[in-house]
């Protein structure tokens, strides 16, 4: 595979021109008519002023268009800057300034919100629509074929491919600038991992504007002659439909997918029969889930390791070899992964400390943030956050979030070990577990938890964990909840329960 998104795609339809890159809604488009869309995408948008280095958003869902444009963009030269369609419009609108995009490409529903931001922004000089009709420039006008012959502009390995805005959970979000290099060999080395193959079949139901969907449902397929099976939203049944209907190989989805399909009424392991494995990233899979996920449909599921400035992957548990439950894997080709104290200095296996990487899939820097890309990218490593342990076999597992620990009389509690243990318990469905202010002990640890039995009391759940966990590491305060908030990608959100009020004790 080469460093370069746009050769990935030229090769793959040099080799499988004839094969399915896309099935959306039993429609379906080989390799040789996708390169064609793409063609004209790309030609029209240099016909409309889009040079090289030029910014151009994508604020779609799911959908055959968002994969076009994708390539369509990085073939004119350009840079593509996902959205989430579900973003308000001043989110939109900041994301838009901040990128100074020069085009957007989004859904006809998305009109009245983009026109309200419009006008403020100066360098905003075309607003594409799919499904619309009238409008100056259209889906339809977009992908029309020309005569005219384009050579694409030179792109170079280090070039700026993509910009991954942060979720924003310390502030504005940031702008990650991803380079072909970045993307492109992150993609090669998972596809090794993988063992992905122009047979493969991979359901693509995770929001195509996130890094994870970009990187596992758009990229790797691609540059690997695989077919892309486009699903417009999650709905388990839905899912496990498409799974038996299209012989899908690969399914790619975040813990709270996995919960919810186990949740399916009269699903079984013949459902999953076509399935050679699962990936499972965004968050931290419980151990027990993926324990109960195996068991009853009979596919192994890969949990793997990623960020946004990390293109995303940097570690992952091997398809073949040791895969162990609880652990994210081990390096991926080409990258590094280190767990070093405060001073940046490693730690002896089984310590935990923050984690940081090193390889071709960190990102060139954050958009326009200097001192945030200082404070991050130290002698060419990436610190993430994130606090982990690395056993004697290179295996990384990650703790929490380093601001997400919670100090309880002095002592460090861990969101995810109290998770862990709550899941094991057969009426728990969903949890998470936050820090809340307390004047003796500073804070204390409360559960949110959805369960599967309306009878459950606090009472029960603390006698459950009372010999599985410390004294200070049990919850104080438990909250039953019909649902938990989360994000679009269904990564559940723990700094949304913190905004609740709390009172302190």
């Amino acid at each position: 595979m080469a460093l370069n998104l746009n050769e990935n795609l030229k090769e793959s339809v040099a080799r499988f021109p004839n094969r399915t890159a896309y099935t959306f809604l039993n429609q379906s488009k080989t390799y040789a008519e996708l390169d064609k869309l793409v063609d004209c995408a790309s030609i029209s948008l240099h016909d409309a002023g889009i040079r090289k280095g030029d910014r151009v958003a994508l604020v779609l869902g799911n959908c055959p268009e968002f994969v076009i444009a994708y390539f369509g963009i990085l073939r004119a030269g350009a840079v593509v800057v996902p959205i989430n369609p579900v973003y308000t419009s001043a989110e939109i609108a900041y994301i838009l300034s901040n990128s100074q995009a020069k085009a957007v490409i989004a859904h006809s529903s998305l009109e009245p919100t983009i026109s309200s931001v419009k006008e403020k922004l100066e360098h905003l000089k075309m607003v594409i629509y799919t499904e619309s009709i009238g409008s100056e420039w259209s889906w339809e006008r977009l992908i029309q074929e020309s005569k005219e012959v384009f050579e694409s502009p030179s792109i170079n390995e280090g070039d700026l491919a993509v910009i991954l805005y942060t979720s924003g959970t310390t502030g504005k979000p940031k702008g990650a600038m991803l380079s072909h290099r970045n993307m492109a060999s992150n993609t090669a080395s998972m596809a090794q991992l993988a063992e992905f193959t122009e047979e493969d079949r991979i359901i693509a139901v995770l929001p195509m504007f996130h890094v994870f969907s970009i990187a596992t449902c758009i990229n790797m397929p691609i540059a690997s002659g695989a077919a892309i099976v486009i699903v417009p939203r999650f709905s388990p049944t839905d899912v496990i439909n498409t799974i038996k209907r299209e012989k899908a190989t690969i399914f790619a989805g975040v813990p709270t997918m996995f919960s919810f399909l186990l949740q399916v009424p009269g699903a079984s392991a013949e459902n999953f029969s076509s399935i050679r494995a699962c990936f499972s990233g965004g968050a931290s899979i419980p151990v027990e889930l993926l324990h109960r996920f195996e068991e009853k449909f009979q596919v192994p599921v890969l949990e793997g390791y990623g960020l946004s400035e990390t293109a995303p992957v940097t570690a992952f548990n091997p398809l073949r070899g040791k895969r162990k439950p609880g652990s994210v894997g081990i390096d991926i080709p080409e990258v590094k992964n280190k767990v070093v104290d405060l001073n940046g200095i490693e730690v002896r296996r089984g310590e935990i400390g923050e984690l940081i990487v090193k390889g071709p899939n960190v990102m060139m820097g954050y958009l326009g943030m200097p001192e945030a890309t200082s404070s991050t990218l130290k002698d060419g490593w990436f610190y993430t956050g994130d606090l982990a342990r690395m056993d004697e076999e290179g295996y990384i597992y990650i703790v929490d979030r380093i601001k997400d620990m919670i100090l309880v009389g002095g002592y460090n509690v861990y969101p995810r070990e109290v998770e862990e243990v709550l899941y094991q318990h057969p009426a728990i469905v969903e949890t998470s577990v936050i820090g809340i202010p307390d004047n003796e002990y500073g804070e204390i640890v409360k559960a949110f938890v959805v369960t599967n039995d309306e009878g459950i009391t606090t009472d029960d759940i603390l006698y459950f964990c009372k010999d599985k966990l410390a004294k200070y590491k049990l919850p104080k305060q438990v909250e039953f909840m019909k649902e938990l908030p989360k994000n679009s990608t269904g990564k559940i959100l723990r700094r949304a329960l913190r905004v609740e009020k709390v009172e302190v004790n």
